[in-house]
């Protein structure tokens, strides 16, 4: 009890801690009761729950990577090539239609 008592003083609290005053309140029992014998107030067992729920939260709605997730990088890489294609042809009819040139391949230096 000295401890929890010392770390009340502090404000510091490890995430075990506050994962046991979180749990206990979402499994029923009473925010003020759980609260007073953690050494904290109300509203900080209260911000506690809302933070991990809505970590939970966060957890529940990121997926597991699958073959897709490869599948969808060599396209994407496909797709960036051919656009960066389409924009060079672009260019070079621009050029020819404007009367200029293409490269030759040669450097002019």
């Amino acid at each position: 009890m000295f401890l929890a008592k010392l770390n009340a003083e502090r404000g510091r609290f490890s995430s075990r801690k506050k994962m046991d005053v979180v749990l206990r309140v979402l499994r029923g029992d009473d925010l003020d009761l759980v609260s007073r014998e953690a050494g904290i107030t109300a509203a900080k067992g209260s911000e506690w729950r809302d933070q991990f729920v809505a970590s939970g939260q966060a957890g529940l709605k990121s997926r597991d990577a699958d073959g897709r997730d490869d599948d969808v990088a060599r396209l994407k890489a496909l797709v960036g090539d051919l656009t960066m294609r389409l924009e060079l042809s672009r260019e070079a009819v621009q050029r020819l239609r404007g009367g200029v040139p293409l490269a030759t391949g040669r450097s002019t230096r």
